[in-house]
């Protein structure tokens, strides 16, 4: 039994059926089978996702869609394969925010497969992981819209996919109101959420 992340190798790859395992306290997440260890988020970055869950949570309470804010496992494969078994899956991620409207895709343990939107809150210590791997992950698997919040520059940029690809759809600062593609109705007001940032 894995009690402890100095357990692992962490230049090793893990599956699905791996991670199920571990029985340690430190948040990570799987990026095509490798380990990424997940800082505590620091208090810009809950101030952030605290106030966008509040305004997402009143939409999309009267909707078939539902949000989830991490820790919620999100396990990601090629869209254009069937469901997986844990074996084969290698990258489980915990996205900030996200939407999720196929309620099959809902188990237990998280979601199964692409969630329909994505937030991601960049921190000193993720900006990377978010900017570059998992916006590569998010593209192949089939998200389609992908927001990325730049905390101290205080601007959001909204990607949306065409024809397998990110397009940059739009980039917001803090004093315009960010209106999803995928939900018009969702108009989200980035005065208040960028307030004391």
């Amino acid at each position: 039994m894995i009690t402890s992340l100095d357990q692992l190798d962490l230049s090793q790859q893990y599956s699905y059926a791996d991670y199920l395992t571990w029985q340690f306290l430190e948040r990570v997440e799987l990026l095509k089978g490798y380990i990424r260890q997940m800082a505590a988020p620091n208090l810009y970055h809950q101030r952030i996702s605290r106030r966008l869950t509040a305004r997402m949570e009143n939409l999309f309470q009267r909707s078939p869609c539902e949000v989830f804010t991490a820790p919620f496992d999100v396990r990601l494969y090629n869209r254009k394969k069937s469901e997986l078994q844990a074996k084969e899956v290698f990258t489980v991620v915990q996205p900030d925010l996200c939407v999720v409207c196929d309620k099959s895709k809902l188990d237990t343990r998280g979601c199964n497969g692409s969630p329909d939107f994505i937030i991601e809150i960049l921190s000193p210590s993720n900006s990377k992981v978010d900017l570059v791997d998992k916006y590569a992950l998010y593209q192949l698997n089939g998200v389609t819209e992908y927001w990325i919040v730049f905390p101290q520059d205080k601007i959001v940029q909204q990607f949306v996919l065409a024809n397998e690809k990110y397009e940059l759809y739009a980039v917001y600062d803090d004093k315009d109101i960010a209106t999803s593609f995928l939900f018009p109705e969702l108009q989200i007001n980035l005065v208040d959420v960028f307030e004391e940032i």
